[in-house]
């Protein structure tokens, strides 16, 4: 039986990935660990997990009070990489979500010096949700020349200070792909309109999450961007509770080399931390082959190249994540770059 640190899984995104655990029907001993374990007392009772106290700040203490643990599952702002560190030093694999464009060339460094099992990086939005869409849309190309990535938040999604937080600093500063060139730009001088063929159009601003890299590099697209705008979701418009949405919109050749577009919509009806925890889930069970595929070894390790993006829509709509692909006309609209 494998032992999973999960450290914050009694807030939002970590109580729903501790119940997408055991949802799944996984033989796992779950453990519980953050600076307030009172807080977790009902989730863990619910899930039959077992609670330890941790502060990121005092890794090795946490550690030692958890015992030894195959995986420990970070969904807390690490910004030194204490947990990281202290985990890997252990013999433990590791999953982090927090990591942005910007900052994640030196958790790499220390994961790939350190590890001794796989260190998995999942900085990308909803912990690599848009990612797997993008990349099964694009088997259906021969080439890919332009990745316009958005995803609507709705006011009425309930977050977490960490999430909050989290997109403060994404949009302090914006990673994106023009013409086969990087650019860093400001967000509020990059917006642009995402029409979402029927539902209301929304204005989104360049973040820099790690699915920008990772799709330029996977595809070869010369443009790539990724976007986050604010607004009623399809699940407020139909009068019932926020879902969040990503919209995956691609153009190239296809292997005729005729031209080619595809929309792809992905949309959970519970939201935000929903989804995201279940990219959390995907994670985990590839880190530890609970995918029915070895695990991978030792060292840095990226959601775009060791999960099968098919397989992981599956997985989503396994868990009533409503996954749509249409045609688009073929030639973008608007100014986007």
């Amino acid at each position: 039986m494998h032992r999973i640190l999960v450290v914050g899984g009694y807030g939002l995104v970590g109580g729903w990935a501790v119940r997408h655990l055991r949802a799944a029907g996984h033989d796992l001993d779950v453990v519980i660990g953050g600076r307030r374990p009172d807080e977790a007392a009902v989730p863990a009772r619910e899930s039959g997990a077992r609670v330890v106290k941790f502060d990121t700040g005092h890794a090795e203490a946490g550690l030692a009070a958890a015992g030894p643990v195959d995986l420990v599952v970070s969904l807390v702002q690490d910004p030194d990489d204490n947990l990281l560190r202290a985990t890997l030093r252990a013999g433990s694999a590791h999953l982090g979500i927090v990591r942005k464009a910007d900052n994640v060339g030196r958790t790499m460094i220390a994961a790939a010096d350190l590890a001794q099992r796989p260190a998995m990086i999942m900085g990308h939005w909803q912990a690599g949700v848009t990612t797997f869409a993008t990349l099964a849309a694009a088997r259906e190309f021969g080439r890919v020349e332009r990745v316009e990535l958005a995803a609507l938040f709705d006011r009425a999604d309930p977050t977490g200070p960490m999430t909050t937080g989290d997109s403060r600093e994404f949009f302090d500063r914006a990673l994106l792909r023009r013409d086969g060139r990087w650019e860093n730009v400001e967000p509020t001088a990059d917006i642009r309109t995402v029409d979402r063929g029927g539902p209301p159009a929304f204005d989104a601003r360049p973040m820099g999450v790690l699915d920008v890299p990772a799709l330029a590099a996977v595809t070869g697209a010369p443009n790539v961007r990724f976007d986050l705008g604010v607004g009623d979701s399809c699940g407020t418009l139909a009068g019932g509770t926020a879902s969040h949405e990503i919209y995956a919109d691609l153009w190239g050749r296809d292997d005729r080399d005729m031209p080619a577009a595809l929309r792809t919509v992905v949309s959970d009806p519970l939201g935000q931390a929903h989804l995201t925890a279940l990219g959390v889930l995907i994670g985990i069970e590839r880190v530890l082959g609970l995918d029915g595929a070895l695990p991978p070894g030792a060292g840095v390790v990226l959601p775009e190249t060791a999960i099968d993006p098919v397989r992981a829509l599956s997985r989503l709509r396994a868990f009533g994540v409503g996954i749509t692909t249409v045609p688009l006309p073929a030639a973008p609209s608007g100014t986007a770059g």
